[in-house]
């Protein structure tokens, strides 16, 4: 990185103080267009492209006041941050864990802009969330923290406007309170949530999303070199909603998966992780992933990180950010991985990224590779203007044409800058090259 690109890495730094997240994904973004930057510096100087690039359209910030079933009054902070509307509108997910604060949703919002821009689809990016933690919390609870925080972000979205989804903590339950509650205070039915209920508007194949796009996208990864995902063994992090549907349809697609995780370890099964029992251990129970070495005789259950450990063919880490560190990627390489696909939002330390392409590792990033959910909320969209519901078959067969058509934009990216199978740099500048002709054309706004 040089001239203007180093200009708006330090501007970030300086402007955003505390916030390492955010100062990663930007310089991993900026590292890869310095070769288009220094092409264009002037056109993109002369409308400071950049600093609007790296600068959020609106934050908001709102305290969200409730009460436990104690009668005890908690206040949790709300977020929702609108980055980038140039393609159209704000569109990203809302997350309620305990680690969530302004930098996390700002690095999740910059990521989404061109994860968003890489589908074909007419959302820009934003994200949002709380450091609320439902864990533990009765429906009731939740209803009431979600009935709170709806009331002060219903003021800044809507169907045309900006679109949350759901993410980490944020599932079919608190989806539907929030949404019931938008409903209430505006009188409108309308698409201004995605992920919601069949019943009510949501869209058949939502749930599955992001986890069959990332092994639609591994399959087309193994196509264009001649293999098939039919034997590989892989190890997937996380037990959530796109690690369980990654599993799923890696098992579909004939691969062995042996271990699967949550915050407290990971289970190890040799013989194949049984997904219906992961299921019912975390959609049902809401339990932790060590009951699943309790009830299957096969499996060993490890308190703490050290999944990364476990020899395979592929790796999906798809729990959080950071979560798979230089350390690990050459554990990884040493035990034969050779191809990691990121389900998650950057899961991967920048000095395990480079490590893994210098070593020839195939390196699929999180824009490309977990962009099947925002692609099927943008299904769900199109569906909630037209009054229409799509079948299962039709939207699934949509998201493996989007994910197709995401690895051949990355892949062509990649190739046109000379760094064939560089699919960071490429999912990164085919990413840019859409927003920045919209903002170009937009003028200063």
């Amino acid at each position: 990185m040089s001239g203007y690109a180093q200009e708006i890495y330090e501007r970030v730094v300086r402007n955003n103080p505390g916030e390492p997240e955010f100062y990663q994904a930007v310089k991993e973004v900026l590292d890869s267009l310095t070769e288009i930057i220094d092409a264009n510096e002037d056109k993109y100087r002369s409308v400071s492209l950049l600093e609007r690039l790296i600068e959020p359209e609106r934050v908001v910030s709102f305290r969200v006041p409730w009460i436990d079933d104690n009668n005890v009054v908690h206040v949790n902070r709300g977020y929702r941050i609108q980055f980038n509307s140039a393609i159209g509108p704000y569109k990203g997910g809302l997350r309620f864990h305990p680690s969530v604060n302004q930098g996390i949703l700002k690095f999740l919002a910059f990521e989404q802009t061109f994860k968003n821009s890489l589908t074909g689809q007419a959302i820009g990016g934003g994200k949002g969330g709380s450091d609320f933690d439902p864990k533990g919390k009765s429906d009731r609870e939740v209803m009431l923290f979600c009935q709170s925080f709806m009331t002060e972000l219903f003021k800044y979205i809507g169907a045309d406007r900006d679109v949350p989804a759901g993410d980490i903590g944020v599932g079919a339950r608190e989806i539907g309170f929030l949404y019931g509650h938008y409903k209430r205070l505006t009188s409108l039915y309308e698409g201004v949530l995605t992920g919601k209920g069949i019943p009510y508007g949501g869209s058949l194949g939502r749930t599955e999303a992001t986890g069959f796009g990332l092994i639609y996208i591994l399959e087309e990864i193994l196509r264009h070199r001649g293999g098939k995902l039919k034997g590989k063994t892989a190890v997937v992090s996380g037990s959530g909603n796109v690690a369980t549907y990654a599993v799923a349809k890696a098992q579909q697609k004939d691969m062995r998966v042996v271990a699967m995780s949550d915050s407290d370890g990971y289970v190890y099964d040799p013989q194949g992780i049984q997904l219906d029992v992961v299921k019912e251990i975390k959609e049902v129970r809401r339990g932790r992933i060590r009951e699943y070495a309790e009830i299957v005789p096969t499996a060993e259950y490890y308190e703490g990180k050290g999944i990364w450990t476990i020899p395979c063919e592929i790796a999906l880490p798809c729990a959080t950010q950071n979560e798979l560190t230089l350390e690990d990627m050459q554990t990884l390489h040493a035990n034969g991985c050779r191809i990691v696909a990121e389900g998650a939002n950057m899961p991967t330390t920048r000095e395990a990224t480079d490590y893994a392409l210098e070593k020839g590792i195939i390196f699929m990033p999180g824009k490309a590779a977990n962009a099947g959910g925002v692609a099927t909320s943008a299904l769900e969209m199109a569906q909630n203007s037209m009054r229409m519901s799509w079948s299962f078959t039709d939207v699934d067969a949509k998201l493996q044409h989007i994910m197709a058509d995401i690895y051949d934009k990355t892949a062509s990216a990649a190739e046109r800058y000379g760094v064939p199978g560089n699919f960071v740099l490429g999912a990164n500048i085919a990413g840019f090259e859409k927003v920045a002709d919209a903002m170009m054309a937009q003028g200063i706004c």
